[in-house]
């Protein structure tokens, strides 16, 4: 009986009527409890340039640190080979939850990275539309973060930009039920994950790396970056449903790392 159940719910999710996950809220696969929704946002007073008054406490950096992050990378941030990291993700053959944030789409997930001899445990992945770093001045479409955190407390972010293109099958089966979770504050299921492509990618493409900060707040600095300077590819018919539910979430381009912060910047200029 059990088999039957769970090879009907199969049957049913893969028939494409549903807008999410079929399984997602059973007890095949339970809801999770709480879903937090993030109380910034990436418009109007909400936005990037008033991060700092949102809480003027904790948001301190992103108003006046001096290694924020995004930037631009160009020839100041020289590529590297990854010989020094070590990058892998757990699969998840029946799928992820997926949730709205609100201020991104975000898959809590396991791993490692291993880099200067320094082990962190994956936390999450999730996605920007615009992309939030540029490679000499360009944007992409989109940008994929996974955020890694050590036993200290230290992060580190390993990043991917995406291109329109033949799609990468991880992220076609990351957003298969996308649709599902346009509200913020909803969850569903992905599709089923395997990062071995993922993993080849990194290690088969040259890297920038620097050290940053987060581009959400707290705006916190001493992040460490590592980003394939290759980009993944997301076909546009998935790349519009998923631009239909994350809309625009990029924090603006920073200054050069150890430069002036642009908000300082500007209030200084304004005195």
């Amino acid at each position: 009986m059990v088999q039957f159940a769970s090879t009907t719910v199969a049957l049913l999710c893969w028939a494409g009527y549903v807008l999410a996950a079929c399984n997602y809220g059973t007890s095949y696969f339970p809801r999770e409890p709480n879903v937090t929704v993030g109380s910034f946002g990436y418009t109007g007073l909400n936005g990037p340039l008033n991060w700092y008054g949102l809480n003027k406490t904790a948001n301190k950096l992103c108003a006046t640190g001096r290694h924020q992050s995004p930037i631009n990378i160009n020839a100041s941030i020289p590529t590297s080979s990854d010989g020094f990291v070590s990058f892998k993700i757990d699969s998840y053959p029946e799928g992820a939850v997926f949730e709205n944030l609100g201020t991104t789409l975000e898959v809590p997930a396991n791993g490692t990275l291993v880099t200067d001899s320094k082990t962190y445990g994956l936390t999450q992945f999730h996605f920007h539309t615009p992309s939030e770093h540029r490679i000499e001045l360009e944007h992409f479409p989109m940008e994929a973060h996974f955020v890694f955190e050590a036993d200290d407390k230290s992060v580190a972010v390993v990043a991917f930009v995406i291109d329109l293109g033949p799609a990468d099958p991880w992220l076609t089966s990351v957003f298969t039920y996308v649709a599902g979770i346009k509200t913020p504050g909803q969850a569903t299921l992905t599709g089923p994950l395997s990062f071995t492509n993922l993993e080849h990618h990194l290690k088969s493409n040259p890297i920038y790396r620097y050290s940053g900060s987060l581009t959400t707040p707290p705006c916190t600095e001493g992040v460490a970056w590592i980003i394939s300077n290759k980009p993944l590819y997301i076909d546009a018919g998935t790349y519009n449903k998923v631009k239909n539910v994350l809309g625009f979430n990029a924090r603006y381009t920073q200054n050069f790392p150890g430069g002036v912060n642009l908000l300082q910047n500007a209030a200084d200029e304004l005195k």
